[in-house]
């Protein structure tokens, strides 16, 4: 029983889920009460996303939806994969400035301001998680925000969140899988 124990504690210490740090939703800068509903046609809350949104595919952004907060004077997505082997999570989609009247994006559509994600690429890069890693989780959050970001383009997901704080007023997200093709 003790060896079985030791092992279940050895294979969950290696598993790329423990890994990350906090997705941004989890951070102190986006602390608040208010929750925003985030859907995707594109796929199912904790389904596999499709191939096509991923970099093994074409690696367009998926469709998304969200709750509108009635105070929000603008919006933020973010998304985060914090399954890697790094302390902080993979930023794979950093954009903000999306219009307070915006509660939608189309498949491949862009909004608001881009930034740059963890791959050093401006807008949207989609799952590419090892061939030997179990199936990533990616985290597509929404942020409501009081007022529009004074944040120049080409700025990660840390600076986001820096001039964030104090502005989030409803936060939400959808998770969504993918397993690298073998």
């Amino acid at each position: 029983m003790k060896s079985l124990l030791i092992a279940a504690a050895a294979a969950l210490v290696a598993t790329p889920a423990l890994a990350g740090g906090k997705v941004s939703v989890d951070r102190p800068e986006t602390q608040t009460d208010g929750k925003l509903t985030v859907t995707s046609s594109t796929f199912r809350p904790g389904q596999p996303i499709p191939r096509k949104y991923s970099g093994y595919g074409d690696s367009v952004s998926p469709q998304l939806s969200w709750s509108a907060a009635p105070k929000a004077k603008s919006y933020a997505v973010l998304t985060d994969d914090p399954d890697g082997p790094g302390p902080e999570p993979v930023s794979h989609w950093v954009d903000w400035n999306i219009p307070p009247g915006v509660t939608s994006l189309g498949e491949g559509v862009k909004a608001g301001v881009e930034g740059t994600n963890s791959h050093k690429t401006s807008g949207y890069t989609g799952p590419h998680p090892p061939v030997k890693d179990p199936a990533h989780h990616y985290h597509f959050q929404v942020l409501a925000l009081d007022t529009m970001l004074n944040v120049p383009g080409g700025a990660d997901r840390d600076t986001v969140l820096a001039v964030a704080k104090g502005h989030v007023i409803a936060k939400g997200e959808v998770v969504g899988t993918f397993k690298a093709p073998s």
